[in-house]
């Protein structure tokens, strides 16, 4: 395998883990909402949905520069129609990491607090990127 497909490769593992990260706590997210809690204590998931943000919140950082991977080399044509959409995850995932952390930020978290952060505009946005987009790069050979 050459240097730069072990770099794709990496790059995809690690944009499949931080898609991960970000899928989990949003399907955690959506059965806390649920629960109609008044605070984190109210129930055994209370602890979790901090655990979960936390999560999402560190695979949002630094996954521009994960993403700019997959569009990097100008030598690569491959790649080049990929470089307009990495600005747009960008912007999405630093417009969602504030978001999670205007929440983790809050000294107890709700369940109304996390249904309003999963109808985030934000949020959902980004996961709709990141789908599309770890979608669109399998078909990259």
């Amino acid at each position: 395998m050459s240097q730069a497909a072990e770099l794709l490769s990496s790059a995809r593992t690690e944009l499949n883990a931080r898609c991960n990260a970000v899928e989990e706590a949003y399907e955690f997210m959506l059965a806390y909402a649920g629960q109609g809690l008044a605070n984190e204590a109210g129930s055994a998931k209370g602890g979790q949905v901090r655990e979960y943000l936390t999560k999402a919140e560190a695979a949002l950082s630094g996954l521009s520069t994960v993403v700019a991977s997959f569009a990097g080399s100008a030598n690569d044509p491959t790649l080049a129609p990929y470089a307009a959409f990495m600005d747009v995850i960008d912007r999405d995932a630093r417009a969602a990491r504030a978001a999670i952390g205007v929440v983790l930020a809050q000294p107890s978290i709700s369940s109304q607090l996390i249904d309003n952060l999963n109808a985030s505009i934000h949020l959902r946005a980004l996961l709709t990127d990141l789908f599309l987009v770890d979608e669109a790069l399998k078909g990259l050979k």
